[in-house]
């Protein structure tokens, strides 16, 4: 679908973007950097992902790595050689934080909000892997932390940036697939539950592991929990549900204005009417991995004209029925929303690009205007930002209300029956030993 919009006519119209309900607004900080000035920027976590992430802000002035693993980290080490290079970013934040502007952090889920919070708090602009964060309240955290400092952020689900996503998001806002009231997102990857490990081998060399377990319960040194399986765990990561939730429920969170039930002045109700219903079922609730497969239904009520929305949400290897799909083939992973006169449809986990459905029905069809502002890439939509240009679409205004849904499922799985969720007190109201679920005491000398 997006295919078919002409270079010449999206050029066109993309020259008048930015009117839209996420209209691109200049930055208001004391310290704003002209656009050819060079933003000085600290890594935390630099190998793995974070090398990646390292590479797309290299235009930057890279002034100090930190990484846990000396070994994982040496590749980006080795490249930035006059970066200043640290093993505790608490350290580093303490020792050189008037020489940063912004931080990029790309460490495993758990250390994410121990490490991104305290650095907005100095006033750096921040960005984030997704999911964001481990728990409910660390994404609540990180939110207000952005908005109280009044600092750039960006999450980690590149997705955001492109010209697919934001133009299947004009179509639902335009109303071309009618009312939506149903969603369906999937994820065909699973977990793989198993025991703890009770063999103790030694840490290998360069591998600071207290500083890798950070705020985590300690346990011993295992290979299986690092460098590359600890999303699998729950003291660590989130599940594949945290790895491509945030990535494929992406679509229907932004299309279907989720974001509004976290803004009360955007919203004609009383906060006793903007709860969240979540609702989760796994082949297994195992005590320290994720489940093989998940299915979890959300129901959200009216936001505004919108109407009340149930979305499901499957991994794992469950999928929505055949027919919904109105004629197209099924697919390992997916984002679907079913309107009133067709549907939009994404088959790609990062949301890139979309049909509308049934295809037929909607051959030749142009769209609405352009509306949203469009992105010189995810990681330079963020630098422009910092340095005074248009608020990134991945925010964490939006980031951290589509990490609490994601991470709610955990919660409701953990609980073992449906709980009801209330966006503006970050409170599980039906159920109150439930809110234990919603985030985790840290270890001593680690705090947000």
């Amino acid at each position: 679908m997006a295919d078919r919009i002409s270079r010449r006519e999206m050029l066109r119209k993309t020259a008048l973007a930015g009117v839209g309900l996420w209209a691109a607004r200049r930055s208001v900080w004391a310290d704003i950097k002209s656009p050819n000035e060079k933003l000085n920027v600290a890594i935390i976590g630099a190998g793995g992902q974070g090398g990646g992430n390292t590479g797309a802000v290299a235009s930057e002035n890279i002034v100090a790595l930190c990484d846990v693993d000396e070994r994982r980290a040496a590749g980006t080490f080795q490249r930035f050689p006059k970066a200043k290079r640290y093993a505790d970013f608490r350290k580093m934040l303490d020792e050189i934080h008037k020489q940063v502007d912004a931080v990029v952090v790309s460490t495993p889920d758990h250390t994410h909000a121990v490490a991104a919070v305290p650095a907005m708090k100095l006033g750096k602009h921040a960005y984030c892997e997704k999911p964001l964060t481990r728990t409910v309240y660390e994404a609540r955290m990180m939110r207000e932390a952005a908005a109280e400092h009044n600092v750039v952020t960006q999450m980690g689900n590149q997705g955001s940036a492109s010209e697919g996503l934001r133009r299947a998001v004009e179509m639902a806002w335009a109303g071309v697939a009618g009312e939506v009231r149903e969603a369906h997102v999937w994820f065909g990857g699973g977990n793989s539950p198993q025991d703890r490990p009770k063999d103790q081998p030694p840490v290998p060399a360069g591998l600071h592991w207290d500083l890798w377990l950070g705020p985590a319960p300690y346990r011993p040194y295992h290979p299986t929990y690092a460098p590359a399986s600890w999303r699998n765990w729950r003291a660590f990561g989130t599940g594949s549900l945290g790895d491509f939730g945030c990535h494929t429920m992406n679509l229907a969170f932004r299309a279907l204005r989720l974001d509004l039930l976290w803004n009360p002045s955007r919203l004609d109700k009383s906060p006793s009417q903007v709860l969240i219903r979540v609702e989760a079922e796994a082949s297994e609730v195992h005590p320290e991995t994720y489940s093989r497969w998940v299915i979890v239904r959300y129901e959200f009520p009216a936001r505004g004209k919108l109407p009340p929305i149930k979305v499901t949400w499957y991994n794992g290897g469950p999928k929505p029925p055949q027919d919904l799909l109105l004629g197209h083939p099924m697919t390992g992973s997916g984002c679907l929303l079913v309107g009133s006169k067709g549907a939009i449809f994404s088959e790609c986990p990062w949301n890139t690009r979309f049909v509308l459905l049934p295809e037929k029905q909607f051959e030749g069809i142009q769209g609405p205007p352009l509306t949203l502002p469009r992105s010189p890439g995810h990681h330079a939509e963020w630098i422009r930002a910092c340095k005074g240009g248009a608020k990134p679409l991945s925010s964490f205004d939006i980031g951290g209300p589509l990490a609490e849904v994601i991470l709610l499922s955990i919660a409701a799985l953990l609980v073992g029956h449906p709980i009801e969720y209330d966006p503006l007190s970050g409170k599980i109201v039906n159920c109150a030993e439930a809110n234990r679920f919603l985030h985790r005491e840290y270890r001593s000398g680690w705090s947000l």
